[in-house]
Formats: C-alpha cells, sequence, structure tokens
C-alpha cells in the first residue's frame, strides 16, 4: 500500500473533449468527450497502471496530463506546480522532470537523424550539455537501455522494434525526469520482446527512483508492473485499486468481464467467461446513468438513470458501481 506522503501527480476533474464540426462554416456539431472527469493520484516511486478497451480515453489523459494535448477542464498538481497555471517558459523547464515513451517505436524517432542526434536532442533543447559532453551522456543512457554505444552514428531504420523501444527510453532518460508517462510502450512488439522491455522498466524505476503512469489495454502487463492500477470505460474511471485489489478481486462489473478474458497458460484449466452484450458506446453521446449499464450483465433500472460516484469500498480501493460492495 503507498504511503500518506504527498502525491507527485494529483489530477482532478480532468476533462478532454474533441470538437466535431460540420457544415460550410465548421460549426461545432458534437463533441467526443474523450476524457469526462477523472480524478487519481499518483505517489512517488510508484507506478499506476491505466488500463481499458481501445478508444477508453487512457492515452488522451496521459497526454493531456504532460500537457501535450491542452485539457478543458480539471486539475494537474506535479511535484508542487499546478501544470495548466504555467506559462510557456515555466512549463518548458517542468517538462525536464516528465517525459513520455511512445506506443509505435517506428513512429517516434526521426528517420533523419542519427541516434547520438535523437539521444542528445534533450540536452541541446535545453542547453545542458554539448560537444564530447553530450557525447558521453548518450553512450551513458545506451549503455544504460543495453545497447553498445558504437551504434551512435547508425539510423532508426536500421534497428529491431525492441531496440527502438530502448532508444526511446534512453531519449526519456537523458534530463532525468522523475515522471514517466509510458504509452504502450510494449504494445507493438513481440512477445518475447515485451518482457525484456518490462523487465528493463522496472530496473530503470529501481536504479533512478522514477515514477511511472503506464498505460497500456494488456492486463497481464498492466498486473506485472504496477503498484495501482485504474480501470477506465468510456472516459471515465470505474474501479481504482492496488494491482492485488483489482486483479485478484475486482468490485466492478467491467473489470471483471476484463479478466476473464485474459487467457491462462493451462490449456486443463477452465475459465468461467463473462461475455459482454451490445458494441461499446460512442463517447460523442455516451449513456445516461452509469456509462457501463447498456453492457452491465447485473444492471438495474437505478444505472440508467443515476451516474454511481467513484466511491471508496473497502482497504482504500474506488470503484464507481451502485451494487459493489
Amino acid at each position: 500500500m503507498p504511503d500518506m506522503q504527498e502525491p507527485l501527480l494529483s489530477v482532478r476533474n480532468l476533462k478532454k473533449y474533441f470538437p466535431i464540426r460540420r457544415g460550410i462554416l465548421s460549426r461545432v456539431a458534437a463533441y467526443v468527450r474523450a476524457v469526462d472527469d477523472i480524478s487519481f493520484d499518483i505517489n512517488k516511486g510508484e507506478t499506476f497502471g491505466l488500463v481499458g478497451e481501445s478508444g477508453c480515453g487512457k492515452t488522451t489523459a496521459g497526454r493531456a496530463i504532460l500537457r501535450l494535448i491542452e485539457p478543458d477542464a480539471g486539475q494537474i498538481r506535479f511535484d508542487g506546480a499546478d501544470l495548466l497555471k504555467l506559462d510557456s517558459g515555466e512549463l518548458r523547464r517542468k517538462r525536464r522532470d516528465m517525459q513520455i515513451i511512445f506506443q509505435d517505436p517506428y513512429a517516434s524517432l526521426n528517420p533523419r537523424m542519427t541516434i547520438r542526434a535523437i539521444v542528445g536532442e534533450p540536452f541541446a533543447i535545453h542547453g545542458l550539455a554539448s560537444g564530447s559532453q553530450r557525447d558521453e551522456q548518450v553512450a551513458y543512457l545506451l549503455k544504460t537501455v543495453g545497447l553498445d554505444p558504437s551504434v551512435m552514428n547508425r539510423y532508426p531504420h536500421e534497428f529491431s522494434g525492441g531496440q527502438r523501444q530502448r532508444i526511446g527510453i534512453a531519449r526519456a532518460l537523458a534530463l532525468k525526469p522523475k515522471l514517466i508517462v509510458a504509452d504502450e510502450p510494449v504494445s507493438a512488439l513481440d512477445v518475447s520482446i515485451q518482457a525484456q522491455i518490462i523487465n528493463l522498466l522496472a530496473d530503470l524505476q529501481n536504479q533512478f527512483s522514477l515514477t511511472y503512469l503506464f498505460i497500456s489495454h494488456a492486463i497481464p502487463v498492466i498486473e506485472h508492473i504496477s503498484t495501482r492500477i485504474g480501470v477506465m470505460y468510456l472516459g471515465k474511471l470505474v474501479e481504482v485499486g492496488t494491482s492485488e485489489q483489482i486483479c485478484l478481486s475486482p468490485k466492478h462489473p467491467y473489470t471483471q468481464a476484463l479478466l476473464s478474458a485474459v487467457p491462462i497458460p493451462d490449456p486443463t484449466a477452465r475459465k468461467q467467461r463473462i461475455l459482454l452484450k451490445g458494441d461499446v458506446p460512442t463517447p460523442i453521446n455516451p449513456p445516461s446513468g452509469c456509462r457501463f449499464h447498456t453492457r452491465c450483465p447485473i444492471a438495474v433500472d437505478r444505472c440508467k438513470v443515476e451516474e454511481p460516484p467513484l466511491r471508496p469500498l473497502d482497504q482504500g480501493r474506488l470503484a464507481a458501481c451502485h451494487l459493489a460492495e
């Protein structure tokens, strides 16, 4: 269980809506409610896993927290500062302490830049090192992520997907950040390589006292690396708890359905699969009441009209369900 220290990152009532424009005048006809009023804390040194189906808003939440896209409402406090109140200069300085590892190791590296330039770019942007000093830093970072410094003059296309992701991790580590948002960092990799990258991230966390916001749709990956887990559905957090609480005794019906879909590596084992009815509703016009009620196997009339708050249950966990006890 995390201690009672002040969180490194505190998110309150975060919202991000994307306008849908139509007509000759491009008037706003509706909004995609990608992130719709979510709140959570991340303590220093822990890994908070954000999990959910594709399109639930978890990547948007991660990017909004870093202000790579601007939130529409809410409060984001990071290391004592309100990120939404910082001007461009203050935000630029604060960015040294928060970095991101992107999902696609092929698209996240500039194919025209050498590895020396890619990993050394943060030093150039912030004016922290140059010349041979920068090369020494780049060599150290490449060694740290398991690559030979002799590859510095090569280009991204000369590397495998796992090696490219290691380069992306080295770039994220360059400025010694306190928080790293890992946006599905292993989903584009082979399973054997996924394990290597996950173990590397865990080792780096211990070595550099890193804090992670780890975003993924894969429950086994989230379970392996996370201290606590938040489950998202259609722009909302529906359950928050420790990794053990979420994976061994989930309280929300959506979390239970997610876990029932995880395959067991035992051909003789039998598992009760929870099959959800219907399709995921559109975030443009989400259902009234509980957003999950249209697919929930235990929904009652109250669920259709009254939206459940994310309320505390046993042992510090939270769940947004009228029937969760």
